[in-house]
């Protein structure tokens, strides 16, 4: 059996599905563009595109298939959601529309979608980053959020209380898309923004399967991390989580007919919830996984027999046409903290790995950022320190352990005015 996989990147989470593809005895296929011209993709392992040039990269993945079979498909990331779509069709296997995969990844075209089918949304305004900020200013309420369209990982999102804040957001935001990594992805929607109520609450993920039109939920994470603004770093999930069942309930339920909105149908989603006595607002539904390491903290058991395997496994499964029913996430609780950033700088060392490692209940400690790596926080940054993971018997025992093993690492971060003349400083924009 033979799975084509769609990645922004070969790093870690592309390895983790290359480990799951060997214990299931699959062929791995990437495509990719970060990879070199390649002579023969099957030998080499991967088929070259490129994410701006949708039609070409389709034609070319669907012409290298009908040399060889292809028998499922997934996809790492956000940028190959649609070209992994539209191949899926052509090769006819299931997979997420390409029309909701398109949606997914626009947020102004999710919450028009959301709206349409009657489910909580907040109050949104959409906008050119070219438009008079202070016409902006006027024709909004507050307090609200300044928000892109196309970036994930809520990179360029912030809360603005006043017309001087959203302002400043504004040309803040309109910096952020000049950068050169956005602009290299030659995307029309990096031209346009959205402007939203704020929605208090608690705020929740939800990792699931479209299994032919129905959401099989595999976890909810709880973020015990107040995530009010000004930006929105996500730091720690816990799961199970320990809000009440009919929360639950109401998540899964809100999230599965927010996914038949914008129209996915087969394969992972990742979803973004806020809860308050409103009800459960969904703030994306993402046509793929959880992105980077943070699928370490999920394994699965299958209830008739003693099998347990990764979420990678799980998926490719899934992708190869077996049903996630009988499959269920593990009995003990578990989590991740993405390390967050604390300042701009160049990071020269990391001191107390070990002693954060040798923290109990903690399962491992990676720190994923390079050496001499320009780091970068929120609103403009896409990455993290890297990751903390813990397993215990109750979510609270998760966090605790998460929160002694982080306040145990030491990050040695130079101003970037420092920086030597020629030092080589990498700027690493994965995203956990």
């Amino acid at each position: 059996m033979r799975v084509l996989l769609f990645a922004t990147t070969t790093g870690y989470q592309t390895r983790a599905f290359g480990d799951a593809a060997g214990r299931l005895g699959v062929e791995l296929v990437f495509a990719t563009d970060r990879c070199e011209q390649i002579e023969d993709p099957w030998q080499d392992g991967a088929i070259p595109i490129r994410f701006h040039e949708e039609d070409r990269s389709v034609a070319a993945v669907v012409a290298a298939a009908r040399e060889r079979s292809i028998d499922g498909l997934l996809v790492v990331g956000d940028r190959p959601t649609l070209i992994a779509a539209r191949v899926a069709r052509a090769l006819g296997l299931p997979g997420h529309s390409p029309d909701g995969a398109a949606a997914a990844r626009h947020k102004r075209t999710t919450r028009e979608r959301l709206r349409d089918a009657a489910l909580p949304v907040p109050w949104f305004h959409p906008a050119s980053v070219g438009d008079d900020a202070r016409q902006l200013a006027a024709a909004v309420s507050f307090p609200c959020v300044v928000k892109p369209v196309a970036l994930s990982g809520s990179r360029g999102v912030m809360r603005v209380n006043s017309p001087a804040e959203l302002l400043a957001a504004v040309e803040r935001l309109r910096a952020l898309l000049l950068l050169p990594d956005i602009r290299a992805e030659r995307n029309a929607a990096h031209d346009a923004m959205l402007v939203e109520a704020f929605i208090p609450g608690r705020e929740y993920a939800l990792e699931g399967l479209m299994h032919h039109g129905a959401l099989v939920p595999l976890a909810i994470f709880d973020k015990p991390d107040p995530l009010d603004g000004p930006f929105f770093e996500e730091t720690i999930y816990l799961t199970p989580s320990s809000a009440p069942p009919d929360v639950h309930s109401a998540i899964i339920d809100t999230v599965a007919r927010a996914a038949e909105a914008i129209g996915l149908h087969h394969g992972p989603i990742h979803a973004e919830c806020r809860v308050n006595a409103a009800g459960v607002f969904v703030l994306e539904v993402a046509a793929r996984p959880i992105g980077g390491l943070c699928a370490r903290a999920l394994r699965f058991d299958r209830q008739e027999t003693s099998e347990s395997c990764a979420l990678e496994e799980l998926l490719l499964r899934h992708a190869l046409g077996e049903s996630p029913d009988g499959w269920r996430r593990e009995r003990e609780a578990s989590g991740v903290m993405m390390v967050p950033i604390p300042r701009r700088g160049v990071l020269r060392g990391v001191d107390g790995v070990d002693d954060a490692r040798q923290v109990p209940r903690v399962d491992d400690v990676r720190v994923t950022a390079k050496m001499d790596q320009l780091l970068m926080p929120l609103p403009e940054g896409a990455s993290y320190l890297g990751f903390i993971f813990a397993r215990a018997g109750t979510p609270p025992e998760v966090e605790l352990a998460l929160r002694d093993a982080h306040a145990r690492l030491r990050f040695r971060i130079d101003p970037e005015f420092q920086v030597l003349a020629g030092t080589q400083i990498h700027y690493n924009h994965a995203h956990g």
